[in-house]
């Protein structure tokens, strides 16, 4: 099955509830918030749905991987996407409520489910993961304000 490395941070954004998950349901959005993602490129056109894809680079320990993202579920307060290749299973489990008319009280959940021999790293990188959980509880909020600005 693999083993599991989950990190979760609770952080106040201040930005409206349906402004925030309107900016982060499009996760091309995610190098501008996630430290670790070079690029993240959509596959396909149309609406963003369950379902939309997207081709997720990061670099991570100096190595670079490339992931492919899809929109699982999108609700009006949650949003959950699940990136995959051949080593790992990511899944990022946004939730939303809102704090006032002006800001949004999130939680961020990352999940990474490691496969194969990678599996065996996970004592090594849990601490890692903890750090860029925290930077991206950092970055996000002035990220999605700067987006809402330019609007």
């Amino acid at each position: 099955m693999g083993t599991v490395i989950t990190v979760e941070r609770g952080f106040l954004v201040g930005v409206p509830l349906g402004v925030l998950v309107t900016y982060l349901e499009d996760f091309g959005h995610a190098a501008q918030w996630d430290p670790g993602t070079l690029r993240c490129d959509r596959i396909g056109e149309g609406p963003v749905r369950p379902g939309a894809r997207w081709r997720n680079t990061s670099r991570f320990r100096g190595r670079t991987t490339r992931l492919e993202y899809r929109l699982a579920s999108r609700e009006p307060q949650r949003l959950v996407f699940v990136g995959e290749n051949k080593t790992v299973t990511a899944t990022d489990d946004m939730r939303f409520e809102a704090a006032s008319p002006d800001a949004t009280r999130m939680t961020y959940t990352a999940s990474l489910r490691f496969k194969g021999l990678a599996r065996f790293a996970e004592p090594f990188l849990r601490k890692e993961f903890e750090g860029l959980a925290d930077k991206v509880a950092e970055r996000l909020p002035a990220a999605a304000a700067a987006a809402a600005a330019g609007r």
